[in-house]
């Protein structure tokens, strides 16, 4: 839920083109802390006491392996409510990858690595021009022109 309604606060700045509020970031920053720090409490750092003579790291859950995460990443995490123009998600990254699958898939494989490198080229230009507002068609005719699109600064 704290997600969401960062999400929704950075979206209706990006929409009236103003600028993120310090003390807004700070609140919500506060209540992630607090979410993290109640998590903490109901979740122990291992479900095992030390044992003598045992060796190694102590096992934790899965919950607390992913609050850890949270802890170690914040700034990443929440990198979206500080700076507009990082994304809210990494999904356009694992589409970019997803493709080639599917490629695999239909034709069986690629004949030579030449190919495979091509069709990568392909898909990258495709998601640049996407990822740039561009249209895909307008990008794939200049190219096949001989001048494809620049992308604008």
């Amino acid at each position: 839920e704290l997600l969401t309604d960062m999400k929704k606060y950075t979206d209706e700045c990006k929409e009236q083109i103003q600028e993120l509020d310090f003390e807004q970031i700070k609140a919500l920053e506060e209540r992630f802390d607090s979410i993290i720090m109640k998590g903490i409490e109901e979740n122990p750092p291992s479900l095992n006491p030390e044992k003598p003579g045992k060796r190694g790291k102590n096992p934790k859950t899965k919950s607390r392996n992913l609050l850890d995460r949270f802890i170690e990443y914040k700034e990443q995490i929440l990198r979206f409510l500080t700076d507009l123009k990082a994304p809210f998600e990494n999904n356009q990254a694992e589409r970019d990858i997803r493709m080639m699958k599917p490629q695999q898939k239909i034709s069986g494989t690629f004949r030579v690595i030449q190919g495979a490198g091509a069709f990568c080229r392909i898909r990258a230009y495709i998601s640049t021009i996407r990822k740039n507002g561009l249209s895909v068609f307008e990008g794939i005719l200049a190219a096949l022109k001989g001048a494809p699109l620049t992308i604008p600064e």
